[in-house]
């Protein structure tokens, strides 16, 4: 992070740590001040939460996951950028009162990769000393130290343009280890503006139930529902973006916050949406624009795409559709009954290793075979095509954070566009 970043980052977590420490000093008595001192060493008082031994911190583990794409962080100089601190203030200080051991990650790109600011930093301040007055102190220091370590993790950069929430999620919770009798929690701080995965909204149309619950089984086919069970997972700032991302209409974040409870509780979560407003900080000076990505539109153009796994439809070199693939269009046809719909438009991609005309040929027949059922499901017009090979996939495995089976499962692959009137 750069110098004036480092230094916003500082001052955003003492002011923060203020309201914090009085939330503190709603549970017990404080032996020293709630002010932050002008001497304050971050490093040094934090030394603390990095040194305490495994086995002095049961009370749980903690991760949070802090949203650093275009979207959260804006684009343009005159932008505005979501700052969690306040709002996650309460969180905190129940962290700190539980004892509980905290990691903290940012992420942002198509892997979904968590990178890691703060690893198991330990909260458990009762254990911290055996000095009644210490133990106070090191309470205290928790309290900026966290707040501190979520400021640093808002200044990191992503290495790649577009958001994968669910697949950070998925990183965030293998990084919480084995519940081995401990209370585990995810944190997620975000817009909840996937645009990438199996949840990528860009072309979604924020409407109604059916197109949550057809999200839900493509995420299901694809194999990419993050493993929850045993997991508390909050999710605070969904739909609250930078000042120059396009707004949500209360019935559109109504919308998000039903779609992110359901794929957490695809997964086996205990999962809560906090609706708390977040607040705006204008860019330390200096700081570098985030990759660009996508923007999400919140249904304005008028084009939902399902984008189906070729393996979760059909069986190799097969073009016929798999009895437990029809769940899955039956509830992406009764998304599109719902719309005022102009056609649907079914294309079907191939990876390379066949021939051209077969390529072609095959591509045709499953973008034929999923017509026909979606026709049989009361969806009319439907229009069948087939591409042969995908000429919008990474040529190589590691470009934009993408790995060989992504690249794969992107060239094989059948998309449904539904188009509205």
């Amino acid at each position: 992070m750069n110098a004036s970043s480092a230094a916003d980052g500082r001052r955003r977590a003492s002011r923060t740590a203020v309201g914090l420490c009085a939330l503190l000093a709603l549970t017990g008595s404080l032996t020293t001040s709630c002010a932050p001192s002008a001497e304050y060493d971050p490093a040094a008082a934090c030394v603390w939460m990095a040194e305490m031994p495994t086995e002095a911190a049961r009370h749980g583990q903690t991760a949070i996951l802090v949203d650093s794409s275009a979207s959260v962080r804006g684009t343009k100089p005159s932008a505005e950028g979501v700052d969690y601190t306040d709002a996650i203030s309460p969180l905190l200080a129940k962290m700190i009162e539980r004892g509980d051991t905290v990691s903290v990650g940012t992420f942002g790109g198509n892997s979904g990769k968590v990178t890691w600011t703060a690893r198991k930093q330990s909260a458990a301040w009762k254990a911290s000393d055996p000095n009644p007055g210490n133990q106070q102190e090191n309470r205290d220091a928790a309290a900026e130290c966290l707040t501190g370590h979520v400021a640093e993790a808002e200044s990191k950069l992503p290495a790649h343009g577009g958001t994968d929430v669910l697949a950070a999620m998925a990183a965030g919770a293998a990084g919480l280890g084995d519940a081995d009798g401990r209370e585990r929690r995810l944190l997620v701080l975000t817009d909840g503006l996937s645009t990438t995965g199996c949840a990528d909204l860009r072309e979604a149309g924020f409407r109604d139930e059916p197109e949550i619950k057809a999200i839900a089984r493509v995420c299901d086919a694809r194999e990419e529902i993050p493993a929850l069970r045993e997991v508390d997972v909050t999710f605070v700032g969904l739909a609250q973006s930078a000042t120059d991302t396009p707004a949500a209409k209360p019935a559109q974040r109504n919308w998000l916050a039903e779609l992110w409870t359901t794929l957490c509780e695809e997964g086996g979560g205990s999962c809560t949406v906090q609706d708390t407003p977040v607040d705006t900080a204008a860019a330390p000076s200096g700081k570098d624009p985030a990759p660009a990505e996508p923007v999400v539109r919140y249904g304005e153009d008028g084009v939902r795409t399902y984008s189906l796994p070729g393996a979760a439809l059909f069986d190799t070199n097969s073009s016929r559709v798999r009895p437990k693939a029809v769940p899955m269009l039956t509830d992406i046809a009764v998304s599109a009954r719902t719309l005022d719909l102009d056609r649907v438009v079914v294309k079907g991609y191939v990876d390379p290793r066949g021939t051209s005309g077969n390529n072609k040929q095959l591509s045709q027949a499953r973008a034929d075979a999923v017509r026909d059922v979606l026709v049989d499901l009361g969806v009319s017009p439907v229009e069948a095509e087939g591409e042969g090979l995908a000429r919008d996939c990474p040529e190589e495995s590691g470009s934009a954070g993408t790995s060989d089976e992504e690249r794969l499962q992107c060239r094989r692959r059948v998309d449904i566009e539904i188009i509205e009137k």
